[in-house]
């Protein structure tokens, strides 16, 4: 099987990116026009979401037609309807009688404080980005949601650096492949769960830009979030934050493995974030199964956040200077 790190690696699986490069905001439509059982997992306080409640076990619908990621804080959220324009020319969608539903939850990011803040995801930008939308592996880093996302905000925007969006994907066992996009615009640090360093963050104020790799740069953050200066800077830096992505698999699961799959996901969070799910990030998950293959749940929530973390680092370390904020790539090339 052709593994090319991607969740369109998915069979029936689609990704398509539209973004506004000036005004730094952009979208990222997950396409599965044949439709998919889909879950969710929502762990961060500062949410920003569309259709999730339909997502949950014991809820009529059981399949979506895409998930639509958009910056533009709860503006963006406007983009689905370009989705759902695009899939009803599609005849994708819940036949209804009088009309094709299709399904499209999403989720924003607030990209607002960089770039031009008047300018959002909207829904010809969503309808947009359908039309973009294919089988090819997505560029990553300062594209589609990724365009204006940023991390290391605890300290406000100065300290920050450019993130972006990312994916990855593993075939975990013959033929059973997990695939996950996400675009990373976090309160806090990225860390390498394997190594244990952080990979863009915060940069230090009293030290100059971040020293990528040294673990005492995350230690020095904390203690300026106990100071004064930390409890103003995250005051200003509030409900700017939110980590939003899908995590798909080719296996058969139900809503309830879904939502488990979805859940598990979240994890990839917990292991490349510092802090992770405060209140002040609206970290949400959804899931996809296009359910051709069988395989055991627990075997997929074993893998799903280390190809959700794989996809995270992409993210950060694809993402190109913009905006006035350094990123991986200009301050340290080789990570």
């Amino acid at each position: 099987m052709n593994i090319t790190n991607s969740i369109t690696d998915i069979p029936g699986i689609l990704v398509g990116q539209a973004e506004d490069e000036t005004a730094l905001t952009g979208c990222t439509v997950i396409l599965c026009k044949g439709g998919a059982v889909a879950g969710v997992n929502q762990r961060g306080g500062a949410p920003g979401t569309r259709e999730t409640d339909l997502l949950r076990p014991m809820h009529m619908v059981q399949k979506v037609h895409a998930i639509m990621l958009a910056g533009g804080s709860a503006y963006g959220l406007d983009a689905a309807g370009g989705a759902m324009q695009y899939l009803e020319e599609q005849k994708a969608g819940i036949n209804t009688g009088p009309a094709v539903v299709p399904i499209v939850p999403s989720a924003i990011l607030f990209d607002l404080a960089l770039g031009d803040a008047h300018i959002r995801p909207d829904k010809q930008m969503g309808y947009n980005a359908c039309l973009q939308a294919s089988t090819e592996k997505p560029q990553e880093g300062c594209h589609g949601a990724g365009t204006g996302a940023t991390v290391g905000k605890i300290l406000g925007m100065g300290q920050a650096m450019k993130s972006g969006i990312g994916t990855s994907s593993m075939e975990v066992t013959a033929g059973v492949v997990i695939g996950a996009i996400v675009a990373v615009n976090a309160l806090g640090d990225i860390i390498d769960y394997k190594t244990n360093q952080i990979v863009a963050g915060t940069r230090s104020i009293q030290k100059g830009p971040i020293k990528i790799g040294q673990e005492t740069i995350y230690a020095n953050t904390l203690s300026i979030m106990q100071s004064k200066l930390g409890q103003a800077a995250l005051s200003f830096a509030g409900k700017q934050n939110t980590i939003i992505g899908v995590i798909a698999t080719n296996a058969t699961l139900d809503k309830e493995g879904a939502n488990k799959f979805a859940e598990a996901a979240s994890n990839g969070i917990a292991i490349s974030t510092r802090p992770a799910f405060t209140t002040m990030d609206g970290d949400t998950i959804f899931s996809l199964a296009t359910g051709k293959k069988h395989v055991d749940l627990n075997l997929l929530c074993a893998f799903a956040p280390i190809v959700f973390a794989e996809a995270m680092l992409n993210a950060v370390r694809k993402a190109e200077p913009a905006g006035g904020l350094p990123a991986v790539q200009s301050i340290h090339p080789s990570q």
